[in-house]
């Protein structure tokens, strides 16, 4: 019978399925994944097998609610919807290669109950975690709400106060008050243009346009300038040649770039330097901005997750800027990495397609 079978092959069938889920380019693996979900899952499908064989009463949709169960469990553990569904798919065809490879007397009927379980488990499980993952991003968005509202308030009430001291003409506009205006009003930009891209992310929509590399990287300069003369730091925007070209969101890019300027601001000390360059790699467009952080420290990890951890000492803000900047650069096909230089700084690097053609060096404004 196909329970036994199961039962007899289980250490073949959970290494073998192993070997298939490390190998698999998508969707990505992780460590609890292959140590403790291919086993609970062969667990599950063996368990309903064997009951389906008894006289004892089964109700139909028993693995069903098996598999909600588990689908909530491996939502607290981290798995996403797409592990889901390829490992129970990886687990029934490493059994039915198995029966094949070893001609074992298993039954059609059999077969077709393995193929029931496993339609009713994915079902179950991809709604119950669907489920999960609507309630705790419905908790999540309501508190990142509260946390942005708050961020907004204490940077417009910072400029209120700036304004009317500035206003009773009691300091210059060109002292500390006006850096503390200045700082709060970009502060109250940051927070906007982040939740705007999140909100376009979420939504999955685009504004693609093609643009000129040096054209763009110009206007980002430009806001760039003035954060870091209110930061007393140097920056430096390297010469980009005018031909380059990308397809993208004009918007979400040049907010994810920007938030990884401002985090470069954030973490430099005053006096040191910050630098932008943009250039051409293998059909590749990176987009650099290294710091003088002085390194990320040792053991600092999950810097773009959600709410993650800090690599410097300023506190301020959600830690949220580089989970959307890089979701952002995802969202066109790209992605972000970290070049890190202990005792020096870092250098955060986007990388985007280019387009095949040539812009006319004239397109740049």
């Amino acid at each position: 019978m196909l329970h036994e079978f199961i039962d007899l092959n289980r250490h073949v069938i959970i290494a073998r399925t192993r070997d298939r889920v490390r190998s698999r380019p998508w969707p990505s693996v992780g460590p609890g994944e292959v140590e403790h979900g291919v086993p609970l899952f062969l667990t599950q499908l063996a368990e309903t097998l064997r009951l389906e064989t008894t006289s004892v009463p089964f109700p139909a949709d028993a693995i069903g609610a098996a598999a909600a169960h588990h689908g909530r469990d491996l939502l607290r553990s981290g798995f996403t919807v797409a592990q889901v569904v390829h490992d129970y798919g990886d687990i029934c065809q490493m059994i039915t290669a198995l029966a094949v490879e070893q001609r074992a007397p298993i039954s059609v009927e059999e077969f077709h109950t393995l193929n029931r379980c496993l339609d009713t488990a994915i079902a179950e499980a991809v709604t119950e975690h669907a489920r999960g993952t609507a309630e705790t991003r419905s908790a999540a968005e309501i508190e990142r709400l509260g946390h942005s509202a708050h961020e907004l308030r204490d940077g417009l009430n910072t400029a209120i106060l700036a304004f009317h001291t500035l206003k009773r003409g009691a300091v210059a506009i060109n002292g500390s008050t006006g850096a503390v205006l200045g700082r709060s009003l970009m502060t109250v930009r940051e927070v906007i243009d982040r939740t705007l891209s999140e909100v376009r992310l979420e939504a999955g929509k685009q504004r693609r346009a093609r643009l000129c590399v040096a054209a763009f990287i110009d206007e980002i300069a430009a806001t760039g300038m003035l954060h870091s003369e209110y930061r007393d730091i140097r920056f430096t925007v390297e010469p980009i040649d005018p031909t380059l070209l990308i397809d993208a969101d004009p918007q979400l890019l040049a907010s994810a770039v920007m938030n990884l300027l401002h985090n470069a601001f954030k973490n430099t000390p005053s006096g040191r330097q910050v630098v932008l360059r943009a250039r051409a790699e293998q059909g590749r467009l990176l987009i650099e901005i290294e710091d003088e952080c002085g390194g990320i420290p040792l053991g600092k990890s999950g810097l773009f997750q959600v709410f993650g951890d800090r690599r410097g000492n300023d506190r301020t803000g959600l830690g949220l800027g580089l989970s959307i900047a890089r979701k952002a650069v995802r969202a066109h096909g790209g992605d972000i990495r970290i070049r890190n230089m202990p005792g020096k700084g870092c250098v955060f690097i986007v990388e985007i397609t280019l387009v095949a053609e040539a812009c006319a060096p004239q397109a740049r404004v």
